[in-house]
Protein backbone atom coordinates (compact mmCIF):
# COMPACT_ATOMS: atom_id res chain seq x y z
CA UNK A 1 0.00 0.00 0.00
CA UNK A 2 1.48 3.15 -0.67
CA UNK A 3 0.24 6.03 1.28
CA UNK A 4 -0.21 10.04 1.08
CA UNK A 5 2.61 12.45 1.42
CA UNK A 6 1.29 15.29 2.21
CA UNK A 7 3.83 18.88 3.07
CA UNK A 8 2.77 21.86 5.75
CA UNK A 9 3.37 25.09 3.94
CA UNK A 10 6.87 25.47 5.97
CA UNK A 11 7.69 21.63 5.61
CA UNK A 12 7.29 22.61 2.10
CA UNK A 13 9.43 25.17 2.38
CA UNK A 14 12.05 23.67 3.57
CA UNK A 15 12.45 20.91 1.53
CA UNK A 16 12.43 23.50 -1.48
CA UNK A 17 15.36 25.20 0.06
CA UNK A 18 17.59 22.13 0.31
CA UNK A 19 20.62 21.89 -1.57
CA UNK A 20 20.21 19.60 -4.73
CA UNK A 21 21.86 16.12 -3.61
CA UNK A 22 20.06 16.60 -0.18
CA UNK A 23 17.15 17.28 -1.95
CA UNK A 24 17.16 14.11 -4.01
CA UNK A 25 18.37 12.13 -0.40
CA UNK A 26 15.00 13.35 0.97
CA UNK A 27 12.63 13.11 -1.45
CA UNK A 28 13.98 9.16 -2.09
CA UNK A 29 13.44 9.09 1.84
CA UNK A 30 10.10 10.31 1.31
CA UNK A 31 9.52 7.52 -1.60
CA UNK A 32 9.99 4.95 1.12
CA UNK A 33 8.16 6.41 3.48
CA UNK A 34 5.24 6.68 1.37
CA UNK A 35 5.59 2.56 1.39
CA UNK A 36 6.40 2.61 4.97
CA UNK A 37 4.77 5.00 7.54
CA UNK A 38 7.05 3.39 10.25
CA UNK A 39 10.33 4.06 8.56
CA UNK A 40 11.06 6.88 11.39
CA UNK A 41 11.49 6.92 15.06
CA UNK A 42 9.17 7.90 17.43
CA UNK A 43 9.93 11.11 19.08
CA UNK A 44 8.13 12.00 21.96
CA UNK A 45 9.34 14.10 24.52
CA UNK A 46 12.58 15.69 24.00
CA UNK A 47 14.81 18.61 24.72
CA UNK A 48 11.64 19.95 26.63
CA UNK A 49 9.54 19.59 23.83
CA UNK A 50 6.69 17.56 23.85
CA UNK A 51 6.49 15.93 20.13
CA UNK A 52 4.44 12.95 21.15
CA UNK A 53 2.91 11.47 18.24
CA UNK A 54 5.38 12.88 15.89
CA UNK A 55 8.40 10.57 14.15
CA UNK A 56 12.18 11.55 12.97
CA UNK A 57 13.51 9.84 9.75
CA UNK A 58 17.36 10.25 8.73
CA UNK A 59 19.11 11.63 6.20
CA UNK A 60 22.55 12.25 4.66
CA UNK A 61 24.33 10.25 7.59
CA UNK A 62 21.93 11.51 10.24
CA UNK A 63 23.01 15.38 9.27
CA UNK A 64 19.65 16.38 8.74
CA UNK A 65 15.69 15.34 9.84
CA UNK A 66 12.13 14.60 8.42
CA UNK A 67 9.76 15.45 10.93
CA UNK A 68 6.56 14.05 10.40
CA UNK A 69 3.54 12.83 11.87
CA UNK A 70 0.48 9.89 10.60
CA UNK A 71 -2.93 11.66 10.37
CA UNK A 72 -6.14 9.73 10.41
CA UNK A 73 -7.66 7.14 12.23
CA UNK A 74 -6.09 4.35 9.98
CA UNK A 75 -2.97 6.36 8.55
CA UNK A 76 -4.45 8.61 6.10
CA UNK A 77 -1.62 11.14 5.19
CA UNK A 78 1.94 11.50 6.27
CA UNK A 79 2.46 14.19 7.05
CA UNK A 80 5.44 16.62 6.88
CA UNK A 81 6.17 19.09 9.37
CA UNK A 82 9.78 20.18 8.65
CA UNK A 83 12.90 19.17 7.32
CA UNK A 84 16.39 20.41 8.83
CA UNK A 85 19.27 20.19 10.53
CA UNK A 86 19.74 18.48 13.34
CA UNK A 87 22.76 20.77 14.65
CA UNK A 88 21.52 21.77 18.53
CA UNK A 89 18.14 20.23 18.19
CA UNK A 90 17.17 23.38 16.03
CA UNK A 91 14.91 21.08 13.82
CA UNK A 92 12.97 20.01 16.72
CA UNK A 93 12.37 23.66 18.39
CA UNK A 94 11.29 24.77 14.71
CA UNK A 95 8.67 21.96 14.41
CA UNK A 96 7.44 23.04 18.05
CA UNK A 97 7.07 26.64 16.91
CA UNK A 98 5.09 25.67 13.92
CA UNK A 99 2.72 23.49 15.92
CA UNK A 100 2.08 26.45 18.35
CA UNK A 101 1.09 27.60 15.34
CA UNK A 102 -1.27 25.55 14.21
CA UNK A 103 -3.50 24.89 17.62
Amino acid sequence: MVYRIEFLPDGEKDFNTLDGSIREEVAKKIDALAENPFLGKPLGKKFGLDLTGFYKLYVAKKKYRIVYRLVGKYIEIIEIVGIGKRDKEEVYKLVARRLRRLI
